[in-house]
């Protein structure tokens, strides 16, 4: 059980409708580990993410020779498919939770919305479930809070929550699409570390999207590197200080640091990344 392929993609692209594409064939596997997917705004990180989800837009269209989910082939899923599996068996925290929360809502309505959708329970059930779940993400009074509203929490509680409602079910599969990006510097990293920490502990397979390759060494297994709609690099995610990669490196020797104040960044060197994607 431990080696199945939860997530499996041979030349996936994804593309617009005037045939051009954003991501350009790509082949990745990841099964119940922890494996980042990094590079700049605009590399086709998020777009695959939601193409996992079924949350492309009608503009786009995803073409692979393989695409499965779970073992299940996802390209032709319906609907109804996609409802029985998202937040179920798969689950997904996105950016900010000032625009996923619902701010007319409970957080306990909204945490136990999975549950109303995929478990047959009774109210007082889901309440002590909701409450568990709260509890689990490191929220304080779970009995209170439940009854609050999204704009009464900060930023970090709400993430939180929203990490509550992606794993309320159990899922098998989390995918975390930048869940640290809107936050303060300093909670960062423990709401990933919570991620971390829980996904260990309930046997999940995570697939983290992220440009901060600090947190990605210090947390992940592996790591996929994308470049203009590419997989460019995979390696060891305890590898990444010693990348060879011209892309990778550069990623790597431009993480903000004290000590490079003042300092021009490195630049990339296309020549040399032409030479070495031509011999890959």
């Amino acid at each position: 059980m431990a080696n199945k392929q939860l997530i499996d993609v041979k030349q996936l692209r994804i593309c617009l409708q005037d045939g051009s594409e954003l991501v350009k064939g790509i082949d990745f596997s990841i099964g119940r580990e922890r494996v980042a997917l990094v590079g700049e705004s605009g590399s086709g990180k998020s777009l695959t993410a939601r193409t996992l989800m079924g949350l492309l837009p009608a503009t786009l269209t995803p073409i692979a020779d393989t695409l499965t989910l779970l073992e299940q082939p996802i390209l032709d899923f319906s609907q109804q498919q996609w409802n029985a599996l998202r937040g179920n068996d798969v689950a997904m925290v996105l950016q900010d939770p000032k625009y996923a929360l619902n701010p007319s809502h409970t957080i306990g309505k909204q945490v136990a919305e999975p549950l109303v959708l995929h478990q047959h329970l009774s109210r007082h059930e889901r309440r002590e479930k909701v409450e568990e779940m709260l509890a689990a993400v490191g929220l304080p009074n779970p009995s209170a809070l439940s009854k609050m509203y999204p704009h009464q929490l900060s930023g970090g509680m709400g993430q939180r929550v929203m990490l509550a409602m992606a794993l309320i079910n159990d899922p098998k599969l989390l995918i975390a699409d930048e869940p640290t990006s809107a936050l303060d510097h300093a909670i960062r990293d423990q709401v990933l570390a919570l991620i971390y920490r829980l996904v260990d502990q309930r046997d999940m397979g995570l697939l983290l999207i992220s440009h901060d390759l600090e947190q990605v060494a210090n947390y992940s297994e592996r790591v996929l590197v994308m470049y203009q709609g590419q997989l460019v690099d995979r390696l060891a995610a305890n590898e990444l200080s010693r990348a060879t990669h011209p892309y990778t490196r550069t990623l790597w020797s431009c993480r903000p640091h004290i000590s490079k104040r003042g300092q021009p960044l490195p630049t990339l060197d296309r020549a040399e990344l032409e030479k070495q994607n031509g011999t890959a």
